[in-house]
């Protein structure tokens, strides 16, 4: 049998690659095929998820700030706008991708205006923290002013899209729409001195806008051509993107820790604990299939997408509780131990929800299996918190905590995978 050449790309036949390939000249954006077989995350699109690598960080960092002085509120509000802003300019603009990724140099540069639109919210986070801190009005200007820069070209796209896909132009133009109403909105909301209250119920409104506007684009026409494997692919790098702030922080963090203190027992131990979450974060993930589960049930789609924003920003929050962690045995958090393993505790438990909760919704079963893998693992989150009060060493509970992803890495590699493969195989 004659051996196969596989070390050519696709599209390059006898040494022959297509002109179109070899340049970024002007291209229509009719949309793409949402079933193109081998379509991958382009190299654009994992530049552009570097900026929220920075984003993610700063606000990682400032959340584990404020958690390990116990400003537990301000904390939470302030990584919860951080994280929403975040991640919802990360999905405004991969879900284009997906359906109208052109390559060509309008494309490359409008992209390009998107990531300095994120540097200067990553930029505002800490000011927008800040305020929070000293209790006075909400100073979310900078992050506004990113915004606008990203919007801003995110709406040349839709009105580009609408001028070139006439099959799909009220879908193109209602996103666009959608966009222009939420950025006046914030714009107005930062120049006018209101009551924090207040303002939070215009942000409110503001939000749901933001999440109301691609909802309703998609009732339109069949909605835009996005790809379902694509997407899923899109999303994991956020994931990774996400666990990989985790690493560098906790690493950082610790680092801080031996040039003060030199190596310890604490050091080793949070350090296998961080490395033991995010594997096990990471594993537990990729359990499931997300794109032939988005392909099958593409009309769920929006839970989904959105669904993921906590999964993300649990991922996120659990890097600063380590990074919270590894303050505490540096003797820099006003915190106890307790508190400091609650700071991982809780979001690992918020990320093992969400991803059973997006689960059990795209394919419409809750069985007994995972009820008993979601007890096993509250068990051993449980038994990390209990040995915590009872006074055990933080890091140990930490290691402990480890444990809890593992729970359902171990029961799907068992049993679960014969248990997904029946159900994505029912008509």
């Amino acid at each position: 049998m004659a051996e196969t050449d596989n070390t050519k790309p696709h599209h390059e036949e006898r040494g022959h690659v297509s002109e179109t390939l070899l340049h970024h000249h002007k291209k229509t954006m009719g949309g793409r095929d949402p079933h193109e077989e081998h379509r991958v995350a382009t190299p654009l699109e994992l530049l552009f998820d570097l900026t929220f690598v920075v984003a993610f960080g700063v606000a990682a960092s400032q959340f584990a700030h404020m958690l390990a002085e116990g400003h537990y509120g301000t904390a939470l509000f302030g990584f919860a706008f951080a994280t929403f802003g975040i991640c919802w300019a990360w999905i405004n603009f991969s879900w284009f991708a997906s359906a109208y990724d052109t390559d060509d140099w309008i494309y490359r540069i409008t992209t390009m205006v998107q990531m300095i639109g994120v540097s200067i919210l990553a930029l505002g986070i800490a000011p927008f923290f800040a305020s929070l801190e000293h209790g006075s009005h909400f100073d979310n200007s900078v992050i506004v002013l990113g915004y606008v820069v990203m919007r801003v070209a995110m709406m040349f796209q839709w009105i580009r899209a609408a001028r070139q896909d006439p099959l799909r132009r009220s879908t193109c133009l209602t996103y666009a729409a959608a966009i222009l109403i939420a950025q006046v909105g914030w714009c107005v909301l930062i120049f006018l001195d209101m009551p924090n209250g207040i303002t939070l119920a215009a942000m409110a409104v503001l939000y749901l806008v933001e999440l109301s506007g691609p909802y309703i684009a998609e009732q339109k026409n069949g909605g835009t051509p996005w790809h379902a494997h694509h997407i899923a692919e899109r999303y994991a790098c956020l994931a990774i993107i996400a666990l990989g702030e985790g690493v560098v922080g906790t690493i950082a963090a610790l680092s801080a820790v031996i040039r003060d203190q030199g190596w310890s027992t604490d050091v080793a131990l949070v350090g296998l604990a961080g490395i033991g979450l995010t594997f096990g974060i990471w594993w537990s993930y990729f359990v499931l299939p997300s794109g032939d589960i988005l392909h099958r049930f593409r009309d769920q789609s929006f839970v989904w997408g959105y669904g993921h924003m906590v999964t993300i920003a649990a991922i996120v929050a659990t890097g600063a509780g380590l990074d919270v962690a590894a303050l505490f045995i540096e003797h820099k958090a006003h915190i106890g131990a307790l508190p400091a393993v609650m700071t991982v505790a809780i979001p690992v438990s918020i990320f093992i929800a969400s991803l059973y909760a997006i689960y059990a919704y795209m394919v419409g079963e809750f069985d007994r299996f995972h009820i008993w893998l979601i007890a096993g693992t509250a068990a051993v989150i449980a038994i990390a918190i209990f040995a915590a009060s009872a006074g055990l060493s933080m890091p140990l509970c930490l290691v402990i905590l480890s444990v809890a992803p593992a729970v359902t890495v171990i029961g799907y590699e068992i049993v679960g995978h014969r248990h997904q493969a029946a159900v994505l195989g029912k008509d």
